[in-house]
């Protein structure tokens, strides 16, 4: 359940700055089918990879926490 909301959230930030899947995933060095189980809610970002989501689309963690 957890995933499912960092998923959703990552991917509603990802699509508002104009990323395509493929475009985001060269940027962050994953490739597509890891970004897609994360955006599924399949998969929980690794922390390092978390920093790098938020540097790459200009926004905090924070901002991609769930909020309950």
């Amino acid at each position: 359940m957890e995933a499912e909301k960092w998923g959703r959230r990552i991917r509603a930030y990802r699509k508002l700055k104009g990323y395509t899947q493929e475009s985001f995933s060269k940027e962050l060095g994953v490739s597509v089918s890891i970004l897609g189980e994360i955006e599924r809610g399949n998969r929980l970002p690794a922390g390092d990879l978390l920093q790098r989501i938020a540097h790459s689309l200009k926004i905090t963690i924070d901002d991609l926490t769930p909020k309950e």
